[in-house]
């Protein structure tokens, strides 16, 4: 019987056991990403033959099963069809999404030509090399390398790490600040500023890392990322004036060069279809794009 539960703070223990060895690709099996979407995505989770099945809907509202973890090869044909009845009782859009490319090909390889299989393009995860942002070298990140030293060259500026006596106040301000004068109506940032107060209020216990860039002694952009494993982290959120020449650059290298060093690879999330935000990704020239699938019975 699948009974599911909300996501809260309190689950990270549970979380914590079935994703501990999974060595998962893209950002979306981050505890740090489910606790920020909890309520938006409506992410919800219950255990069924010891695997972790986790249900959720996409920002087109349609629902779906993230692919399960920690199942065992004799319990993924009941497991599938379990969600299977689910889906079709509750008619979700999709059986699954977010799917990395080991579930997928697990998946080919027992239903052969019995699934239908989707590249969902707009969730893609972009993924850069963590030496490239951090030294901005070669000709394709020029730009940035000027946009840098320009930041660098005309702001009086200070960096102070999350951890700092009153920077996680001001990140929420700036936050609530930056929402009153940018929002239009979209629902989806008042979820993500939500997420956002949330994750900084529980910041030492989900092993975040973070920087705040103050220009002029008002803070100005901040950073909040985590290492996720040992080749890779995850910038989970970044916010920034748009009036300041350079700050993007400067708060993405400077970030980077303090925390994730050790690592290989950055993640910097998806682009959700969105144009502009396809083309800032894009200039950052990712090493590769991680593909998510969406797939059907």
């Amino acid at each position: 019987m699948l009974e599911f539960k909300e996501v809260t703070i309190d689950d990270k223990n549970v979380f914590d056991k079935y994703l501990k060895d999974y060595k998962f690709k893209t950002c979306e099996f981050s505890f740090t990403s489910f606790l920020i979407w909890r309520k938006g995505c409506d992410i919800k989770y219950c255990i069924y033959e010891d695997a972790l099945i986790i249900k959720k809907k996409d920002f087109n509202e349609k629902y779906h099963f993230m692919q399960p973890i920690g199942y065992s090869r004799e319990s993924l044909n009941k497991i599938i069809e379990s969600l299977e009845e689910y889906k079709e009782k509750n008619n979700m859009a999709y059986l699954f999404k977010d799917v990395e490319d080991e579930f997928k090909d697990e998946l080919e390889k027992v239903y052969g030509d019995n699934i239908k299989i989707g590249e969902d393009v707009d969730n893609f995860d972009y993924i850069y090399l963590s030496e490239k942002l951090i030294n901005l070298s070669g000709k394709k990140l020029h730009s940035k390398k000027n946009h840098y030293n320009n930041f660098v060259k005309n702001y009086d500026y200070t960096v102070k790490d999350l951890s700092e006596e009153g920077v996680i106040e001001e990140c929420i301000s700036a936050s609530e600040r930056w929402y009153e004068e940018n929002n239009r109506g979209d629902i989806y940032l008042t979820y993500e500023l939500e997420g956002i107060k949330e994750i900084l209020k529980y910041a030492d216990i989900l092993n975040l890392k973070g920087i705040a860039v103050y220009i002029d002694d008002a803070l100005s952009a901040f950073t909040i990322g985590e290492i996720v494993n040992d080749n890779m982290a995850i910038v989970h959120i970044e916010k920034g004036r748009k009036d300041v020449n350079g700050i993007y650059v400067f708060i993405n290298k400077t970030f980077v060069e303090r925390y994730c060093s050790e690592v290989i690879y950055v993640n910097r999330e998806q682009d959700l279809g969105i144009e502009g935000l396809r083309k800032a990704k894009m200039s950052y020239k990712p090493v590769k794009l991680e593909k998510k699938y969406c797939i059907n019975l």
